[in-house]
């Protein structure tokens, strides 16, 4: 039945819309990406890699279609001129014939284009592989085996296994797509007894076969290559049984495998299938027996009985390998007979941790919140980060620091125009010295509010604070509008301070695409599917559209042949705020290196948390930090800058893209006074060398002195990793340096193993990495010991800081070498609820030492040092008999005190509560609470001082320095703050959230 006309008419042109439609959105998210490379610069980095896809797909469709159409036409091309008939009788393909030979040109154009978009496809996602090829440079470092530059086994091996690849992927449809022409045009029947075919068929088939042999041939002399990633043996790389087995084996196999094709390209001139069938049979004999078994043979009774000594000279390649592909070959490793008695160090003389960092980034992020966030809509990154700034004396301090953020507009205003025009930008630059704190346990701000003030300001010349560009954009809108009408600005800016104004400003920065144009607009508003860009008013020639605003991921769209660190971080350079991202080259191909996942080498408390990126799981065994790279906060500016110029990795990309990567000469002063060693190689480093710190191939097999990165003692979970902590620390015989620092401890054990720091400051010693192993003679407490330590010893008075709302959160537990030892550092949080619906945060109160079997807690790490190596601390010690009737009275007379004042303190720490919470909070009946409660807490340390030192056993007197200042009453606020932006209880000129 025919359809109408009209209906045959409507039927094109619908497809044709529908493809015309289809098109323009192919064509828009195209074209959107060109635009967004131009306004950053990196256009020859868009062009460079779609060209490249461009070229790939055309020669991977070409070869394929012409390959395997080639076959199928010239399969139907010999058909026998008599038809099927010609075998006698007909056969159940001639149903299939009769049914598909009409439409034989479209399923042909149809399935070879598919054919076509599939191969290309799948070639032209191998860019990479390509682009390294074609632009390899040479490590100058042969491998063991075949003497040959690393650079092969990097960059040409992976491109001839890709070539390969696709051969066989070729030959082996053109097989199965000229078997179908063949069977279905009558070139050969399967009838009894056996496989009639024409000699066309045949010899078309034995040719064809003939190459994939001679191809397998090819693939068994590369696999003699692959053997250096072999993970047969103990460690990867090429064991005893790949040299003296496999790879004589492979070469065997390559013989005979080429001795087979000959046979099936002499089956061209042969009838019958007898040189076939011989051929395939020796080739799969051969395959099992001399590629299978034979090595098989030489593994179980040459190797496993005597495995330490057959493999020793190839664990010691795979040993130098990877620690030269992780670069941890220049590690320093040294005995360090580290003190456990406090009495037998001279502690005064070591100022080496006066300035240790107390405050726990991850901890005090829900503090810069709540103390700092000014309204609900902005946030701070979590956790926070670790910088560096000088102090008035030009001094460099480890500093918090963190943006205030914007999260996007109210929840009741939020529709478009205040997603993309109004609320467009975070705003403010918030630092604090990481060793001190204010007198409530506060952070002491040198950078805050809105507009940021503080010394920092002054002493960094911050200029621009504004923060287009930020690591929260994905919970904010995908894109924003800005820049719209300089006269008048509608861009929310910031809030007036103690007011319902704000201050509105327009964006001027130099990236950006612009979107004036209506042809711009629509095709911004295809990608994004928002009507609203083309139809506002609000958007004018002035507009440009910001997008990818994630520095992180807007490093991997201009460099997407980088591996970045998982945790950019904010810094003040040359009067703006930058981000700094670390970019590595990573690769799977270094000879003889031992290959491990990505994700697992950098998993840690962090990763877990999911509160910063995870690694792809991804194998790797080469990684340099060859990149650092800067993005501007304000207009998104991103700069890649060649930190490691020995990099041969590097040096490729730097062939294929030219220009892209400026020299690190280009390094401002001050960009360079910010970087730092980055963490996720650090991670990396350090869960190779638990292992690789044993050189000796003996010592390495029997795997003793293996160590294991502690669990997060603070997370309570052995199966997380404690992660690495920035710190400035004190090397033996060295002087205070920002590091990197983590420990180790045994496999087996809690005791500590070894101590790791990295210089992470510019300069020449930069990425000296030294490990401090300690005597297995006097046993160091490892972080676990030292926090069940200070949980039990100290139980008593920290449960008491927590009495009521309030909770204790541990802090980060910081390892340093001092005095001769190890000492550990932990800060006390308490985590209090200032009312008003108000989020609880931790406030600094108290903190923790720990050196060898001695314990301290004060309200200051001075203090608490000096109960440790000053101060008495108690002893255990036997009384004689007539004492101890005289003890048992004292306590019985102190315990009444004791009771009392403590329901005092608690009684009075309830009424501070309560007057906090109220609305608005009662100050006055918060300063007589608090006076109340410091005249109990005097009490109660007075009750302590007449308590008799029996014991170390936990108890709420173990700390002789208990002050009201450290007490359950030392609340968030104090008293009723300066700033309106130094507490959120809610005060008279308080924040709202």
């Amino acid at each position: 039945m025919r359809l109408p006309r009209r209906p045959r008419l409507l039927l094109p042109v619908a497809i044709a819309l529908v493809a015309i439609v289809a098109l323009f959105f192919l064509f828009s998210g195209i074209y959107t990406d060109y635009l967004w490379f131009d306004s950053t610069g990196f256009t020859s980095v868009f062009s460079g890699v779609v060209l490249t896809q461009i070229v790939l797909f055309l020669v991977g469709a070409v070869l394929m279609v012409g390959i395997a159409g080639g076959n199928m036409l010239l399969a139907f091309k010999t058909r026998p001129m008599f038809g099927p008939a010609m075998f006698g009788g007909g056969s159940g393909a001639d149903r299939y014939r009769m049914a598909l030979d009409p439409h034989r040109k479209l399923i042909f154009i149809v399935g070879m284009g598919l054919l076509a978009i599939f191969s290309g496809s799948s070639f032209a996602g191998q860019w990479k592989t390509w682009l390294q090829f074609v632009n390899g440079a040479p490590f100058g470092k042969t491998d063991e085996m075949f003497q040959y530059d690393i650079s092969f086994f990097m960059f040409d091996y992976p491109f001839i296994r890709m070539v390969l690849n696709f051969l066989f992927t070729a030959v082996i449809i053109s097989i199965v797509l000229a078997a179908i022409t063949h069977y279905l045009y009558g070139g050969f029947r399967l009838q009894s007894p056996g496989v009639h075919a024409s000699r066309a068929a045949r010899v078309h088939l034995s040719v064809l076969l003939g190459i994939f042999v001679l191809l397998k041939a090819v693939a068994y002399f590369m696999d003699r290559f692959g053997l250096v990633f072999s993970d047969r043996g103990f460690v990867h790389g090429a064991s005893y049984t790949d040299v003296n087995a496999v790879l004589p084996a492979k070469t065997i196999l390559a013989i005979i495998a080429l001795i087979c094709a000959a046979l099936f390209f002499a089956g061209v001139f042969r009838p019958g299938g007898m040189l076939p069938g011989v051929s395939f049979g020796l080739l799969v004999l051969s395959a099992i027996l001399i590629g299978g078994v034979y090595p098989a043979l030489v593994e179980q009774f040459q190797v496993k009985p005597n495995q330490q000594g057959k493999e020793a000279p190839y664990i010691q390649r795979n040993i130098q390998a990877t620690r030269e592909a992780y670069n941890v070959h220049r590690t320093e490793v040294e005995t360090y007979n580290a003190q456990a008695d406090p009495a037998k160090v001279q502690a005064n003389g070591d100022t080496s941790v006066s300035g240790v960092r107390l405050l726990d980034p991850a901890l005090v992020s829900s503090t810069y919140e709540q103390t700092q966030r000014i309204r609900g809509f902005y946030s701070f990154a979590d956790p926070l980060d670790v910088d560096r700034y000088p102090d008035s004396s030009g001094k460099m301090i480890d500093h918090i620091v963190g943006v205030r953020e914007l999260t996007g507009p109210p929840v009741d205003q939020n529709n478009w125009i205040n997603r993309a025009l109004v609320y467009t930008h975070g705003y403010g630059f918030v630092a604090a010295p990481g060793n001190q704190v204010d007198s409530s346990g506060l952070p002491a701000y040198d950078a805050k509010d809105m507009p940021v003030v503080g010394p920092l300001v002054t002493s960094t010349g911050l200029k621009e604070s504004r923060i287009y560009f930020g690591e929260s954009d994905t919970s904010a809108s995908e894109y924003v509008i800005a820049g719209g009408n300089p006269n008048n600005p509608q861009e929310l800016d910031y809030p007036e301070t103690g007011g319902t104004g704000q201050k509105n400003t327009t964006y001027t920065g130099a990236t950006g695409v612009p979107v004036g144009s209506f042809f711009n607009r629509l095709l911004y508003a295809a990608k994004y599917g928002e009507a609203n860009i083309v139809l506002s008013g609000d958007v004018n020639e002035n507009s440009k559209i910001l997008y990818v605003r994630n520095p992180r991921d807007r490093v991997q769209k201009v460099a997407p042949f980088l591996t970045l660190d998982a945790n950019p971080y904010p810094a003040i350079i040359d009067g703006r705020v930058q981000w700094i991202v670390d970019g590595y080259t990573t690769s799977n191909d270094y000879p003889y290196a031992q290959s491990e996942s990505l994700g697992e080498m950098t998993r840690d408390t962090s990763t877990d948390r999911r509160v910063i990126a995870q690694q792809p799981i991804d194998h790797i065994n080469y990684i340099r930090n060859s990149v650092k790279a800067t993005v501007d906060a304000y207009d998104g500016t991103v700069k890649l800058y060649a930190w490691d110029n020995n990099d041969p990795v590097l040096k490729t990309w730097s062939n294929a893209f030219p220009g892209t990567i400026r020299p690190a000469s280009e390094m401002s002063k001050q960009l360079r006074q910010h970087v730092r060693y980055p963490e996720d190689l650090f991670k990396v480093q350090r869960y190779t060398l638990s292992r690789y710190h044993i050189t000796n191939p003996a010592a390495f097999y029997s795997g003793q002195d293996f160590w294991n990165v502690p669990g997060d003692p603070t997370q309570g979970d052995k199966n997380i990793k404690q992660p690495p902590y920035y710190l400035t620390t004190t090397m033996p015989g060295g002087t205070p340096t920002f590091s990197l620092t983590t420990t180790f401890v045994p496999r087996q054990g809690p005791n500590l193993a070894a101590f790791m720091a990295v210089d992470s400051s510019d300069g020449p010693e930069y990425g000296r990495m030294r490990i401090l192993r300690m005597p297995s003679s006097s046993p160091i407490p490892g972080p676990g010991q030292a926090q069940n330590a200070f949980q039990s010893r100290f139980a008593g008075e920290l449960n008491l800081l927590g009495v009521g709302a309030s909770s204790v959160r541990y802090g980060n537990l910081l390892t340093l070498p001092y005095a001769g030892g190890l000492v550990y550092i932990e800060p006390v949080y308490i985590q209090v609820a200032a009312g008003g619906g108000q989020e609880p945060y931790p406030i600094l109160q108290r903190v923790l030492v720990s050196f060898g079997s001695k314990i301290g807690v004060a309200r200051t790490l001075e203090e608490a040092l000096q109960e440790v190596f000053g101060g008495e601390q108690q002893q255990e010690q036997t009384q004689p008999n007539d004492q101890q009737q005289e003890q048992a009275g004292q306590e019985s007379q102190s315990s009444t005190a004791l009771n009392s004042a403590i329901a005092n303190a608690k009684k009075a720490y309830s009424d501070a509560q309560k007057a906090l919470q109220a609305s608005p909070p009662d100050w006055d009946a918060y300063g007589d609470a608090q006076k109340r409660l410091e005249e109990a807490l005097q009490a109660l340390e007075g009750t302590n001082a007449q308590q008799p030192q029996a014991s170390p056993s936990p108890s709420p007197s173990a700390s002789p320095t208990a002050s009201p200042a450290a007490s359950p009453s030392a609340t968030p606020t104090g008293s009723p703050p300066a700033s309106p932006t130094a507490t959120p209880t809610g005060s008279p000129t308080g924040n709202t959230s």
